[in-house]
Formats: structure tokens, sequence, C-alpha cells
């Protein structure tokens, strides 16, 4: 397939932690963008944001992506699609308040793009390790590849339902989504102009540039790093055992980008990760911008960290080996920037 290297590309969820970044990274890369929202006033921040692109950025109103044709408009005259857009939530009671949002969005916009995207040369799907890393196992030989598929966070909410773990919701919501794309582009891909890759991060922390009144919308990664290396509230243990892989949101962008551009992405899962890590990793990190963060765990000797699985990203780095990642250092400073210019942290003591 054609890869798109240049025009105009959708972005779905465009007002998101990780969108936004897609976002700025096209524009600034000479691409021009549409971006979807759910309403107006979703939209207002974000085309603030990035109004001295022009026309260059656009937004479209897409309020509910798992209608039928509900992204038909919105893909004429795209030449690639980033499908950001999926819900995150560790409050569902349904499990379908998650499940149907992320499944039926993904085939709705593989349907419009089908129907109505002539020019679409590739679809770009945020996925997650929540998509191939099961729940509390490790898998055999310790290394989670791009083989692997979350079916335990399946399995317990087609057994358990509402009572199922809240964690194994949104895993299982992330698995049966990206099920479906490759479902779909088996199914239709003799008569597809475009193919589809899927994007796969771990935690995704770091700054953001989307609207947050309040703390909800920075990330549940963002979030945990603020109560556990901002706050202190995580306990010695926890900080140098607790853990599991990580990726800077600005890296995430990056890879979502060069996805796009590159022939030998399409047909493939892209895992995105910048290593394993122990909360007190960050820590380190942040007590290094300031000296006001809790030390958490003194003891803790990075060199000798166990790390129960790891995270095989061979295929990623052979594809697109002009990915590079930001550093635990660089990562904690640029939240800490956010966190005290949003006036909720301060790093004078």
């Amino acid at each position: 397939m054609p890869t798109a290297t240049s025009g105009k590309i959708l972005v779905t969820g465009a007002n998101g932690f990780v969108a936004v970044w897609v976002i700025k990274d096209l524009l600034e890369n000479g691409y021009s963008v549409r971006g979807t929202v759910r309403s107006e006033a979703r939209g207002a921040h974000v085309q603030h944001l990035f109004a001295s692109y022009g026309d260059k950025f656009e937004l479209v109103i897409v309020e509910d992506i798992t209608k039928e044709g509900a992204f038909d408009e919105a893909v004429k005259g795209i030449d690639a699609i980033e499908h950001v857009a999926s819900p995150v939530s560790l409050a569902a009671n349904d499990p379908n308040e998650l499940i149907k949002p992320a499944v039926e969005g993904t085939r709705s916009i593989l349907r419009s793009a089908l129907r109505y995207g002539s020019q679409v040369k590739r679809v770009a799907i945020t996925s997650s390790f929540a998509a191939v890393g099961e729940v509390g196992v490790v898998p055999d030989g310790g290394i989670h590849t791009d083989a692997h598929w979350n079916n335990k966070s399946v399995r317990e909410v087609e057994t358990k339902g509402a009572a199922a773990d809240q964690v194994e919701k949104y895993c299982a919501s992330k698995t049966l989504a990206e099920r479906a794309a490759w479902a779909f582009y088996e199914e239709k891909k003799t008569e597809l102009p475009f193919d589809i890759v899927t994007l796969i991060p771990p935690y995704v922390f770091g700054p953001w540039l989307h609207e947050a009144k309040d703390m909800s919308p920075i990330g549940i990664a963002n979030l945990m790093f603020y109560d556990l290396v901002v706050n202190g509230k995580a306990d010695k243990d926890t900080l140098v055992n607790d853990g599991v892989f990580w990726a800077d949101v600005r890296d995430v962008a990056r890879a979502h980008i060069l996805a796009l551009q590159v022939e030998q992405a399409g047909g493939k899962r892209l895992i995105i990760n910048a290593g394993p890590f122990k909360w007190q990793d960050f820590v380190n990190a942040a007590r290094r911008v300031s000296s006001k963060i809790p030390p958490g765990n003194e003891s803790y000797n990075a060199a000798t960290a166990k790390h129960p699985a790891m995270l095989d990203t061979s295929k990623t780095q052979v594809i697109l080996p002009q990915l590079t990642y930001h550093t635990f250092d660089e990562c904690a400073a640029a939240t800490l920037d956010c966190l005290e210019n949003a006036g909720w942290w301060t790093r004078r003591v």
C-alpha cells in the first residue's frame, strides 16, 4: 500500500490526551488535520490551541461514534486516519459502557473509510498493552510479544459481567476493539484501498496539551504519578515492586505519525515501549527536578530490579528505527511542569 507522507489526516477523539499530541506532530510536519470531537464545547480548547495553523486544521462533530455512518462525511477527502478515540474508565458498571463504543467506534470508522474514503491509504488504530498482556499472568518465556492477546479479560467479562474487575473490563474493551479491526481487515482486504496498523502502548505518561479543568482527563498513568510519586501515597514495597511498562505520550504520538509514513508498518501490530519501570524510577527522576518530592524507598537499585516479564519491541525497532524514547527524567520533568502550571503542585518547599 502507498504511504501517507503528506495530505490531510483524520484524527478521532481530537480533544484527548494522546490525540492532541498526534495532531501537533502532524501539523508540525506539514500535514493538514481534520479532527473529530463529540461537541463544539469539547473542541473549543483544541481549536484555540491550533488556531495559528489556519485552514490546515479543522474540527468536525461526531456525536456518537457507535452509530452506523457516523464518520461517512468525516472520511471524505482524507489521505489517512488516526483512530485514537476510545473510552478510558475504571468506573464502568456494565462492561458494555466501555466495550460498545470501543468496538463499534472502530467498526464504524473502518466501514465509513471503505465506503467513502477513496483517498485513504492507511488507518492507524490506537490499541493498548491491555490487549496483549493478561492481568496478573506472566507469559511462557517471560516475554510479551505482538502475537499475544489478552483473552483472560474477555473471558472474565463474559463470565462475570458487571461483577468483573474494573481493570478487566477496560482490558476486554481494548482487546475486543483491536480484534474487531483485524477481523474487518481480513474479511474486506481484497476490497480495501487502505491497510491498517495498530499501535500498542503501555502506561502512557507525560505532559498534556488538551483541556484539563480538573485532574480527571490527564490520564490514568499521570493520575497514579500524582498520587504515588508527587504525593508519596505508595508504601516502600509498592514503590520497588510495582510497575509494568511505560512510554511518554510524545513518543506514542511520534509512533502514530511514523506508522503512516513507513510502508512496512501496514498490517502490523507495533508495540510502543520505553521499557519496564518500578514506581521508584519515577520517584528518583522527579526528585532530580525537585527535592520536595518524597524520597520513597531509597534502598532501590534500578540495576538489580526484578521485572517478572518483558515486552518485545524488536519488530517495532526494525520497522520504525527513527522512533526514540524520552527518558524517565525528561518525562517526569515535563509532567511536573504541567502539574505546576495547572496549580496542582508547586516545587517550592
